[in-house]
């Protein structure tokens, strides 16, 4: 990925995409500062499929496409109690990153694979 550091000029950061079917409505994106140690971002993979079609996402996390052909990109930017980072990544990479997930686990059977009750009695501290 590229952190925008003032229009025009963008530096490459270091950035993995990562997902799994033990958080079936979640990716992950750990960025690799190389000063301080990763920074993990969790948000939801509906929120990443929907900003690769147009703006979306609200508050801390928000997504939107830009460019076209080979110059489209994908813009996500955080917010945290510590900051701002404006960042982009070619769309393409992402797009096929997400259709791996989604072959993974399609869109609509993330419920599937969450055991509820086993979760439920987790937080209350009792036995499933």
């Amino acid at each position: 990925m590229r952190l925008v550091v003032d229009p025009g000029h963008s530096i490459a950061v270091a950035a993995q995409l990562s997902y799994g079917p033990h958080d079936p409505y979640a990716v992950q994106i750990v960025f690799h500062t190389g000063s301080h140690g990763p920074v993990p971002w969790v948000f939801s993979r509906e929120l990443l499929a929907q900003g690769t079609l147009g703006p979306c996402g609200q508050g801390d996390v928000r997504i939107w496409p830009a460019g076209a052909g080979r110059r489209r990109v994908l813009y996500l930017e955080l917010t945290s109690p510590d900051g701002r980072a404006l960042l982009h990544a070619p769309a393409a990479v992402v797009e096929r990153w997400l259709r791996r997930t989604h072959q993974l686990v399609p869109p609509g059977q993330e419920a599937q694979l969450i055991d509820v009750d086993g979760e439920l009695c987790g937080l209350l501290g009792e036995s499933a």
